[in-house]
């Protein structure tokens, strides 16, 4: 560590969206260096100004800042990679902008992920008592099935596990893994993927010593008795896993990226560009997502 807390890059984010002022809300009282154009960032104890492309209003989404957030997201990531910062927390972007400049985004995980060319990323939301990683992120549902394989859940299973037991400090994880279609198949019945995809690669990962188990129907899957047996829950897709999640702590839910060489921790929400300038915007959900990535820096 560069010194006794961690320091943190924090991200801005959309600009249009409520992250600035989010930013500029909290960093007086973090260890935090806020990466974005320093007009939108006053009050920031810590700036490092990257410029806008082209001047910001709050509430409308320009394309041609598209890259500006792209380019604060670079700069944040070099600096964790070169040992400058310990943390990555991370504002909202809004992935349509972005894509409407031309730049194929489909979300921090993913533009991570390629970044810092990590062999397998997990996405993880922690709130409400609850850890649920998700075996696939931002695709279509119809391209989910596809997008499951034996050999992906065992990657992900054992990355699980391993920044469990490295960023967590839990000696051994237990992981609940969901089943995919409707009583995970009804034997086969209601499809075939939780029989012959989910519940082998639970297997080979028990097999390398990971205490994995199901796969659980989804909607048996956050009982509460089921969960007193789980240190984390596998779901397959986005929509499965984060309602539950969200519904238990929305506002104060983190996203973390687990498989990175570094700790980044996210909001559970959007840009809200309804909200964007009004000062209404609740900073709880960024909050944790700071002292979470302070917490996970310092145990690593």
């Amino acid at each position: 560590m560069t010194k006794d807390r961690p320091r943190i890059a924090l991200t801005s984010g959309e600009p249009a969206g409520i992250g600035p002022e989010l930013c500029a809300r909290v960093a007086k009282d973090y260890p935090v260096v806020a990466i974005g154009d320093r007009a939108l960032l006053a009050g920031c104890p810590a700036i490092e100004h990257v410029p806008l492309r082209e001047q910001n209003v709050p509430g409308r989404l320009n394309p041609a800042n598209g890259r500006y957030v792209l380019a604060v997201l670079d700069r944040a990531i070099a600096g964790c990679l070169s040992g400058e910062y310990d943390a990555l927390v991370t504002a909202p972007v809004q992935k349509s902008v972005i894509n409407d400049a031309g730049i194929a985004f489909t979300g921090h995980t993913e533009y991570l992920a390629e970044r810092t060319r990590a062999a397998q990323v997990v996405m993880m939301l922690v709130g409400g008592g609850l850890r649920v990683a998700l075996a696939t992120t931002h695709l279509r549902l119809s391209d989910v099935p596809r997008a499951i394989t034996q050999k992906s859940l065992v990657q992900i299973l054992r990355t699980m596990d391993a920044d469990l037991k490295h960023r967590f400090r839990i000696a051994r994880p237990r992981i609940l893994v969901s089943g995919l279609n409707p009583h995970s198949g009804e034997s086969g019945h209601l499809g075939r993927e939780d029989l012959d995809v989910i519940a082998p690669a639970i297997a080979e990962a028990a097999a390398s010593g990971i205490e994995a188990s199901g796969p659980v129907p989804a909607d048996t899957l956050f009982v509460p008795e089921r969960l007193k047996g789980a240190d984390a829950v596998l779901a397959m897709y986005h929509d499965q896993g984060l309602p539950v999640l969200k519904y238990a702590s929305f506002g104060r839910g983190v996203n973390v990226t687990l498989g990175l060489p570094f700790v980044r921790t996210s909001v559970d929400h959007g840009t809200a560009l309804d909200l964007a300038g009004t000062g209404r915007a609740d900073p709880g959900s960024l909050v944790e997502a700071i002292e979470l990535a302070l917490e996970l820096a310092s145990a690593s």
